[in-house]
């Protein structure tokens, strides 16, 4: 630890992060944000572990999984804290996954309605989007979805 840095509680942090204190106790286990211990062996953590916490938070919000994080997290110096530009580097790696999540979503909100509008809710007999149960020649699962 640095001299003169202010340290949080796990209660401060969780409170100013928005995070429950069992969700720090996880990101810590998982190595995700750190801590320093106490002589009575409680958490305190640096503030800057809050902008830790933030891009976990961000990164989550958007699909990206804890091991991506981690892994993204684990290439800063020191365990730096993230910086924008650190956030812009990062966060480019998973565009590709957020465009095709993003894509599948509007898939679902556009033909969400389609299958059950008709009432049939059955994609073997449906003439509409399955004429002959042509989709089970291309194997199992929401083949007119995931296309």
């Amino acid at each position: 630890m640095k001299p003169g840095v202010t340290l949080l509680t796990i209660g401060e942090l969780s409170a100013r992060s928005g995070v429950a204190p069992s969700a720090l106790r996880f990101y810590e286990e998982r190595g995700l944000i750190h801590s320093v211990r106490t002589g009575g062996n409680q958490r305190r953590y640096e503030r800057s572990e809050l902008r830790r916490v933030s891009f976990i938070r961000i990164a989550q919000q958007v699909g990206v999984s804890l091991e991506r994080i981690r892994e993204a997290l684990a290439e800063l110096p020191e365990r730096r804290t993230p910086t924008k530009a650190d956030w812009t580097r990062l966060s480019a790696r998973w565009r590709a996954d957020l465009d095709a999540r993003i894509a599948l979503l509007e898939r679902l909100r556009d033909t969400l309605d389609g299958c059950i509008g008709c009432g049939c809710l059955s994609l073997q007999s449906c003439a509409l989007y399955n004429p002959g149960d042509q989709l089970a020649a291309q194997g199992p699962g929401p083949r007119k979805l995931l296309a």
